[in-house]
């Protein structure tokens, strides 16, 4: 995969590795399956589950795609877009199994959200973006199939009604990756380390969001307070 900038073909480590390429086959299929099988719960048809297993591992992905003016992998990439598909079908026939696979499940969701988080920060830093706007593309990336996805099933989304560290890990993946690739642009760094980094950067993300669920980590709420503080009067509550 190359991304065009400046009429001049720019390679991504990250897209570039055959390996890597596998997992974000396999990302999409299991981000495709827990989207799925949200679906399955509210006992929907075979069409939703299909629908709701492609919006999750792939609307983020569209969002992140239209707003930097590409074609979108949600419906240009046939491999993905099959890959995507072919979860839902999965998962219309084996979800008795994979709700028995909690742990499994969320680690594959937390793998699924910390690569398209790097690989979405990286696309948007190869097109030319800001590394701040890059850093919003790939939460898109990582966070807004789910978004699409609970939205169209009526459901809260996740990342408002998950008191787990959600948005944080992801957050902190964009951010590590735009660093990373401000190093490699930079010459202080190079293509392989670059490589190692990011996977870093992905057991990373994985390991604060399974931390959290296993010692019931939170993101801290509003302060409670006993007293409205305004001037000139005295209110309690």
């Amino acid at each position: 995969m190359r991304f065009k900038r400046g009429g001049s073909a720019v390679q991504i480590a990250w897209a570039n590795n055959t390996f890597l390429q596998v997992i974000e086959y396999i990302a999409v299929f299991c981000c495709g399956m827990v989207g799925g099988s949200a679906t399955v719960r509210r006992g929907y048809d075979i069409t939703a589950i299909i629908i709701a297993s492609w919006l999750t591992a792939l609307g983020g992905g569209i969002i992140r795609d239209v707003m930097l003016g590409v074609p979108p992998v949600g419906v240009n990439d046939k491999g993905l877009v099959l890959t995507a598909l072919a979860s839902g079908i999965a998962m219309a026939f084996i979800y008795p199994e994979v709700d028995e696979l909690r742990w499994s499940m969320l680690t594959l969701d937390a793998l699924a959200m910390a690569l398209f988080a790097v690989e979405g920060t990286a696309k948007a830093l190869t097109l030319g973006s800001s590394g701040m706007t890059a850093a919003f593309m790939g939460m898109f990336t990582a966070l807004g199939g789910g978004l699409i996805r609970d939205t169209l099933i009526n459901k809260v989304p996740m990342i408002i009604a998950d008191k787990h560290w959600y948005f944080v890990p992801a957050a902190v993946g964009c951010v590590c990756t735009v660093g990373i690739c401000r190093m490699t642009q930079h010459g202080i760094i190079g293509i392989q380390a670059e490589m190692a980094l990011e996977l870093v950067t992905v057991a990373l993300v994985v390991t604060l969001r399974l931390l959290s669920v296993k010692f019931d980590i939170a993101v801290p709420g509003a302060i409670t307070r006993s007293h409205v503080y305004l001037p000139g009067e005295d209110h309690r509550r």
